[in-house]
């Protein structure tokens, strides 16, 4: 009975969502989402970053209408052995892991195994005595609340489960995640997700946008779900099905010299090389798989993921996901009245779907990124960039390899060089 009614559901998902990005574009706004793969600009509006010393190494893929539109790459690998970035590099992916674990979960979701709206208790009952951060008390204690709702699995998806944004989160919800401790590497994601239970909420479910260890969360379900671990149901239904094969959270011996280097960023535009950052997880036996970062791959293994999601769900006869499923994923799930949204407006006109941010309207001022209304993207804090945009069918993927995210707007220039006129694709100068 339960299966019939998801398939009514998904069905009815097929008829109610509208087509992602069903609205025109006036070809005369130069910010509108009209698509000119032009190959000689992409070349020089990411060479002109690597030539200016903004960037050691870039690498970028786009398909559009189901052949490769443009494949470029500039500068280096690894500054140090002199090894050239190519499009077989392989490059940490950091939080472009997490539509990856989206996917994941909703593959289960199609199953029947559970409803978005289903407390997350119900499968994880550690999260059943949550409480909700609601001030201190005359000496400085912190004071707790009931869940007005639980958190619930859609919550998860959106970031608006209530969980402090993680490591380094100031206040005293902060500390308290500090002490519990969940991203050691010793953690399994059960083990994690006990300890992110044990950490008040910091705020109400569903009232305000914070990115989170949620993505955690969905891989640890995943496993009750599934009754495999985590890494393992992905690389038999993901990752498999879609042949990434270098898509990994290890890094072979011998792979190691495909590895770009992994770089941090100055105030003042120096980038020194970090070792310590770059093996933290990708280079070490650990227990930790997570399903918010980890993951390294190569364009080609990630546009693979990408073209399966322009695709509907699917790639070469391997079915990953539903059509219905994936406009589910890529439309707007933003409460109404979720006003605090943290840093995600610097996203640009956007909403958030499952795990995907989702374009809701055109870029309203010149300092914004080009686009689609209807695209989905991520992004990575090394500073790569995926994205899908259904109306002009492309599929992009941007890599690098330095740390913090931003600092140079290569994001933009990107962008900017797949939909716009020439004179906006030069990389700007330090």
């Amino acid at each position: 009975m339960r299966h019939r009614l998801r398939l009514a559901v998904l069905l009815s998902c097929a008829f109610a969502v509208p087509t992602m990005a069903s609205t025109a574009t006036d070809p005369t706004d130069r910010h509108a989402g009209v698509a000119r793969i032009d190959r000689a600009r992409l070349d020089q509006a990411l060479r002109g970053f690597v030539d200016s010393g903004q960037v050691i190494g870039v690498s970028a893929l786009v398909y559009q209408d189901g052949r490769e539109a443009y494949a470029g790459a500039f500068g280096l690998a690894d500054r140090e052995a002199g090894r050239p970035m190519t499009r077989d590099t392989l490059v940490r992916i950091y939080s472009m892991t997490k539509p990856v674990t989206g996917v994941a979960l909703m593959q289960l979701y199609e199953q029947g195994k559970f409803q978005l709206d289903d407390p997350v208790s119900r499968y994880l009952p550690e999260f059943a005595g949550v409480r909700v951060y609601a001030g201190t008390d005359v000496h400085g204690q912190p004071l707790l609340e009931a869940p007005a709702r639980p958190i619930s699995i859609r919550d998860l998806m959106r970031h608006t489960a209530g969980f402090v944004d993680g490591e380094g989160a100031p206040g005293p919800v902060g500390a308290l995640y500090r002490q519990a401790a969940p991203e050691s590497y010793d953690n399994t994601l059960a083990e994690q997700s006990r300890r992110i239970a044990s950490v008040p909420l910091l705020y109400q479910p569903g009232t305000r946008w914070v990115y989170s260890p949620a993505v955690e969360i969905q891989a640890r379900l995943v496993e009750v779900l599934s009754g495999q671990s985590f890494k393992h149901y992905l690389d038999q239904h993901v990752l498999g099905p879609l042949k990434m094969r270098d898509t990994r959270y290890r890094v072979a011996d011998g792979d190691r010299g495909r590895v770009a280097a992994l770089y941090r960023r100055s105030d003042d535009g120096v980038m020194t090389r970090d070792d310590h950052e770059a093996w933290k997880l990708n280079g070490r036996d650990t227990a930790m798989t997570p399903g918010s970062w980890g993951l390294v791959s190569s364009l080609d293994d990630y546009m693979r993921f990408a073209r399966m999601l322009l695709d509907g769900g699917e790639l070469d006869g391997a079915r990953i996901l539903q059509p219905a499923t994936l406009r589910l994923m890529a439309s707007d799930a933003m409460p109404a009245g979720t006003t605090d949204r943290s840093w995600l407006p610097g996203k640009g006109q956007v909403g958030f779907g499952i795990d995907f941010a989702v374009r809701t309207a055109s870029p309203a001022r010149g300092d914004e990124a080009s686009g689609e209304v209807g695209e989905f993207f991520w992004d990575g804090a090394a500073n790569t960039l995926f994205w899908v945009d259904p109306t002009n069918r492309i599929a992009a993927v941007l890599f690098a390899q330095w740390l913090p995210f931003g600092k140079v707007p290569l994001h933009k220039a990107f962008r900017d060089a797949v939909y716009l006129d020439d004179s906006s694709a030069a990389a700007p100068r330090d």
